[in-house]
C-alpha cells in the first residue's frame, strides 16, 4: 500500500485520535469539577457540623443512595439552599436543622430517592399516637399538621380538610355540648380545617393562641414557605411558585373572609377536660368552650415561657424573632443565653443597639460558632452583655436588670425579646391524656 493510498485512513485516525483527546479532557474536567464539587460540600458539612446545623431538628430529607442518579434536581428545587449537596457523585444532607418541610426536593426528585423523615436513629422526637383517621387514643379527639409529624404546609393542609371531613362523618346530633367542633390552632391545618367545617355545616369555633398563621407567621417576611400547589375548602386550588409568609398569609385571610369565618386569636387553649361523650376547653383568658369533638392543629414549638414580672404584658415585648429587617435605629434587649438568643442579638446589633442580659456568667450552652460571634460582636462594641443578670421591671422606655448581689441597673429602651425557652406541647398532650411515643428516623412522607 503506498502512501497516498493510506491518507484517506490517516486522517480518519487523527480525526479519532483528536475527538478521542477531546473526550478525554472533557471527561477529565468533569470529574475534576465534580471532584472540587464534592470538596466544596465536604467542607460545609464540616462547617455545619461545627456550626451545628447538621443534625436534624425536625422534618428532613434522607437520601437513598441506591437509587440517587445525582441530577441535582433536589438541590435546585430547594429554595432554602445549602440544605442538600453533591458529595461523590450522590445528594447528601448539609444543613439539615435548617430544612422547614415543603418538600420541594422530595416532589423534585426523578426516581424518588428521597424520604422525608421526622427523628434520627439517635436522636428521637416525641410524636402523638394517631389513627388513619387521625383520631388520638382519646376518642373524640384528633390531630393534624405538624404537631402529628407533618411539616409539610401542602400536606398539613390536607390532613386539616381531611380530619374536619372524618369528624363530620362521625357527628352525630343531639349531643350537649355548644359547638359540634372546637379546632385549637390557626396555621396551615387548622384554616383549612376551619374551611371543611363550614363547608359541611358543623358549628365551630378556631382557637388561635397568638396570631393567624401560626408558626408560619413567625418566619422572616421574605422567607419562601411554598413551592407548589394546595387546594383549600371552599377556596379552590391556588397555584404557588416560591411563595412567601407574606402572600400565603393574604391566600388565607382572604379564604377566611369570603366564608365569613373568624379565628380567635390570643385564645390559648390550657386544659381539655372530658364531660360525658363531650369536651370542656379551657383557655387562659377564662374563656370555656364545650364541644363534640376537638382537632389539634398546634405547632410543635409549644408556648413562649414567660419570666413573670413587672411590664412583661407590654406591646413591646416578644418572644420570637419577627421581621428583623424592619427594626432600625432601636435600644433593643435580649434576654436569654442560647442560641435563639444569641443569634437574634447577632442579627439586630448591625442596625440597633443591642444589649443581651443572660442570668449565668457566660454563655455555655451555644454552638461554637455563635459563640466566637457574639464574643466578637461584644468585643467591638456592636452588642452590650450584662451577664450575671435578670430583668427585673420592664417599662415602656426602659429595662430594670439586677445582679445576683442584687444591685440593679436601668437601661434605655424601645424593643424587649425574651427566650426563655417554651413549654412544650408534650407536657400540654400528656396532660390531656393522649398517648405520645419517641419516634427514631421515621418516615413521614415517602413514595
Amino acid at each position: 500500500m503506498d502512501i497516498l493510498s493510506m491518507e484517506p485512513l490517516l486522517e480518519k485516525t487523527a480525526v479519532y485520535a483528536i475527538a478521542l483527546i477531546f473526550c478525554a479532557v472533557v471527561v477529565y474536567i468533569y470529574l475534576r469539577r465534580q471532584k472540587l464539587n464534592s470538596r466544596k460540600v465536604s467542607e460545609k458539612i464540616a462547617l455545619a457540623k461545627l456550626e451545628g446545623s447538621f443534625e436534624p431538628v425536625s422534618l428532613h430529607p434522607v437520601v437513598d443512595e441506591g437509587r440517587c442518579i445525582r441530577t441535582g434536581a433536589c438541590i435546585a428545587a430547594c429554595p432554602e439552599k445549602d440544605i442538600l449537596g453533591i458529595r461523590n457523585g450522590k445528594a447528601t444532607t448539609v444543613n439539615a436543622s435548617r430544612c422547614v418541610g415543603h418538600g420541594a426536593c422530595f416532589h423534585a426528585c426523578p426516581t424518588e430517592a428521597i424520604t422525608l423523615c421526622i427523628g434520627t436513629e439517635k436522636r428521637g422526637v416525641d410524636l402523638p399516637h394517631v389513627d388513619q383517621n387521625f383520631e388520638t387514643n382519646i376518642p373524640g379527639i384528633y390531630i393534624a399538621g405538624e404537631l402529628g409529624g407533618m411539616g409539610l404546609i401542602r400536606n398539613a393542609v390536607e390532613q386539616g380538610k381531611q380530619a374536619a371531613e372524618n369528624i363530620a362523618k362521625a357527628l352525630h346530633k343531639g349531643h350537649h355540648a355548644d359547638f359540634d367542633l372546637v379546632i385549637v390552632g390557626a396555621g396551615p391545618a387548622g384554616i383549612s380545617a376551619s374551611l371543611s367545617a363550614k363547608k359541611h355545616q358543623l358549628k365551630f369555633v378556631t382557637l388561635e393562641q397568638d396570631t393567624l398563621g401560626g408558626t408560619v407567621f413567625t418566619f422572616p417576611r421574605t422567607k419562601i414557605v411554598m413551592t407548589s400547589a394546595m387546594t383549600l375548602p371552599l377556596y379552590g386550588k391556588v397555584k404557588l411558585f416560591e411563595t412567601s409568609k407574606s402572600e400565603l398569609l393574604g391566600i388565607w385571610q382572604d379564604a377566611l373572609v369570603k366564608n365569613d369565618i373568624r379565628i380567635r386569636e390570643n385564645s390559648k387553649v390550657e386544659a381539655i377536660h372530658t364531660d360525658g361523650d363531650c369536651f370542656r376547653i379551657e383557655t387562659r383568658s377564662g374563656d370555656v368552650f364545650t364541644s363534640r369533638f376537638v382537632l389539634l392543629t398546634i405547632g410543635r414549638r409549644g408556648s413562649p415561657r414567660k419570666l413573670g414580672i413587672q411590664g412583661e404584658n407590654l406591646e413591646k415585648v416578644w418572644y420570637r424573632l419577627m421581621e428583623p429587617e424592619q427594626q432600625s435605629g432601636m435600644d433593643i434587649m435580649v434576654v436569654g443565653g442560647g442560641d435563639s438568643a444569641v443569634e437574634a442579638a447577632l442579627m439586630l446589633c448591625e442596625q440597633n443597639r443591642v444589649t443581651i442580659s443572660y442570668r449565668s456568667e457566660a454563655f455555655s450552652r451555644i454552638k461554637p460558632a455563635n459563640s466566637i460571634k457574639i464574643s466578637e460582636a461584644i468585643a467591638s462594641g456592636l452588642v452590650t452583655a450584662w451577664l450575671g443578670t435578670n430583668p427585673v421591671r420592664i417599662e415602656p422606655d426602659s429595662v430594670t436588670l439586677e445582679t445576683a448581689a442584687g444591685e440593679q441597673k436601668t437601661i434605655r429602651n424601645n424593643l424587649v425579646y425574651i427566650f426563655a425557652g417554651g413549654e412544650l406541647p408534650t407536657q400540654f398532650l400528656q396532660k390531656t391524656g393522649i398517648l405520645v411515643t419517641k419516634k427514631f428516623g421515621e418516615a413521614v412522607l415517602k413514595h
